[in-house]
């Protein structure tokens, strides 16, 4: 009976939105107080959102849906439980907005403005986001509260740019938001010159950056695509590198020593340890001369149990016993980790954190492994291709 009751709250509270849209002069959903969604409840909202009274108390469902760009506003930031996006005309933010569990992209953009960086889509500290993609995303700031690890879902109006911070404890709060544009040109400082660099790098990109805050020191990983255009400043993947811009020091300084991975094309490094507050803001930038890299073949496993390319096997490593293997997916996430590696690796991740739905295994496409033989002092890299 209380299941009945519930899906016909749910029922009600969608009919009461559409005739609210459809049927009222108003053109938004104007809260003054007294609305709240509890467990199991499910909101849709095809119409403006202008919230005028605390809207924090919520559990179940609240969902911008429809075809027609939507619009959140008022004096009050609400607090969601679980949100998802289905509108491919996008939500633009007024204010911001606070997800305590679940973002779900499925299609359209949040928007936010880049100018304003006190408006943004918040993850609370036990928030998490899923379905991310060229096609959903937010386009603007994104913002984390208490948190250990952060994929931020960021990018522009026609792609996901995310950039995976990792502090070493939780980080009260960091923010990130991403920028199709010139790096010595950003809004944050008039003019940060291409030429206060160390003689060991060679350009610096000036495509694309990304805008990072966090007390917390950490590493960084950032992944290039071909719009990322890394052939430009580099001729090898070796040489590419994250620089930033110091602030203390004026100047754009290497945050990156371990090799990247992947081609110019597509790929991802990771930075070393460092304090995102320290730095304006992050980019791309190659070394005057490229790192040697030794490359094996590229490997295709089908763990489906029928004894063929069940496990990723390396002939390799039967020269050094003492290795180590990392594999990362194509944000530059580990999913795999394993120490004196022999034929363990068979689809799915070993990896605590960031990966949603582990027992399930890893979804199909390409991913990027670093080999290191202790033994022999070298390290292998180069691509892998999942099938399911």
């Amino acid at each position: 009976m209380l299941e009945e009751r519930n899906k016909m709250r749910r029922f009600l509270i969608h009919i009461v939105l559409l005739t609210g849209g459809f049927l009222s002069a108003q053109p938004a959903l104007q809260h003054y107080g007294n609305m709240q969604l509890h467990d199991g409840a499910q909101m849709g909202l095809y119409t403006d959102l202008v919230n005028q009274a605390p809207f924090d108390q919520n559990l179940g469902l609240f969902g911008f849906y429809g075809t027609l760009p939507l619009q959140v506003s008022g004096d009050f930031s609400p607090r969601f439980f679980d949100v998802e996006i289905a509108n491919d005309a996008g939500v633009d933010l007024e204010i911001p907005i606070d997800v305590a569990n679940n973002l779900n992209f499925i299609s359209g953009d949040f928007r936010t403005d880049r100018a304003l960086s006190d408006i943004y889509v918040s993850l609370l500290q036990d928030a998490f986001t899923v379905g991310e993609s060229n096609l959903s995303k937010v386009d603007g700031h994104v913002q984390a509260i208490q948190q250990q690890e952060v994929i931020f879902p960021v990018g522009d109006a026609s792609q996901l740019r995310p950039l995976t911070y990792q502090p070493t404890s939780v980080v009260p709060v960091t923010k990130c938001a991403y920028f199709r544009d010139d790096p010595t040109n950003s809004p944050f400082i008039a003019f940060l010159d291409p030429d206060l660099r160390p003689r060991t790098i060679e350009e610096i990109g000036r495509t694309e950056f990304w805008r990072l805050e966090g007390a917390v020191s950490g590493t960084v990983t950032l992944t290039w695509n071909a719009q990322s255009n890394l052939g430009a400043i580099a001729d090898d993947v070796s040489q590419i590198v994250i620089m930033g811009w110091n602030k203390s020091a004026g100047r754009w300084l290497p945050l990156s020593n371990a090799q990247a991975s992947g081609d110019l094309t597509a790929g991802f490094v990771i930075s070393d340890v460092f304090t995102p507050d320290d730095y304006v803001v992050l980019t791309f930038g190659s070394l005057s001369e490229a790192e040697e890299v030794f490359k094996l073949d590229n490997f295709y496993i089908s763990p489906n149990g029928d004894g063929i390319n069940d496990f990723l096997r390396i002939d390799e490593l039967l020269n050094s016993p003492n290795n180590e293997l990392r594999i990362y997916d194509r944000r530059g996430l580990l999913v795999f980790s394993q120490d004196n590696y022999t034929d363990q690796f068979n689809g799915f991740s070993n990896v605590d954190g960031m990966v949603i739905n582990r027992g399930a295994g890893l979804p199909e496409g390409v991913y990027f492994y670093v080999v290191r033989l202790l033994d022999l002092d070298t390290e292998y890299q180069g691509f892998l291709y999942l099938q399911r």
